[in-house]
């Protein structure tokens, strides 16, 4: 697997706690085909797993990309309403900036998460492995190799991409939300099967 950042000269650490990815029986299927899993849409249940994070009297905010790795740690994200640090356990305070590791359900509007449900920390929440055909050795991408770092690159410094990373043939883009209209304009811009959308905030159901 090849890994990069989105931005070059910031360190980070990752502040997703990624779902397991379980492999999908078959052999030359279309992962397309394979995967239905519904593109979360506006104002559609979601959830997604960061740190949140508050800096003095600002917004809380999700972090769902790279967190810089400093104490307290800076970040910034979707803006979470309805959140009530009073309510959640495993948040700490240093400097004026209050943060902790959460799965955060709730509905999203294009630009800001309000909650539905109260948080769960990370250490305590237990997602359910997703089955992603597009990790399937079975289903590796035939793309060569100088094409999928070309498109790695150019989508690396798009606005709006949290990471990307090359796997299994294929281009892993990370955003925070994508309804199916940037996997289309991807698909059209590179071909099928290229570049791979995933949204950090996920569908509930």
């Amino acid at each position: 697997m090849t890994k990069t950042t989105p931005r070059a000269g910031i360190a980070f650490l990752a502040a997703t706690a990624c779902l397991l990815l379980a492999a999908c029986a078959g052999t030359g299927a279309d992962p397309g085909d394979i995967m239905d899993v519904p593109a979360p849409a506006i104002g559609a249940e979601v959830i997604g797993q960061g740190t949140v994070i508050q800096k003095d009297d600002g917004p809380v905010e999700i972090c769902l990309g790279p967190i810089t790795m400093i104490y307290p740690p800076a970040c910034g994200g979707p803006e979470v309403a309805g959140w009530d640090w009073d309510s959640v356990d495993g948040a700490e305070t240093e400097g004026g900036t209050t943060w902790g590791t959460y799965a955060v359900q709730g509905t999203w509007d294009g630009t800001r998460l309000t909650v539905t449900e109260p948080p769960i920390m990370l250490a305590l929440y237990d997602p359910i492995a997703i089955e992603d055909p597009y990790a399937d050795p079975a289903n590796a991408g035939t793309t060569p190799e100088a094409e999928l770092t070309r498109v790695q690159q150019e989508l690396g410094a798009r606005d709006g991409v949290l990471a990307t990373y090359i796997d299994n043939g294929y281009v892993f883009v990370e955003v925070i939300h994508d309804d199916g209209t940037l996997q289309q304009e991807l698909d059209e811009l590179y071909g099928a099967d290229v570049a791979v959308v995933r949204s950090q905030l996920r569908p509930v159901d």
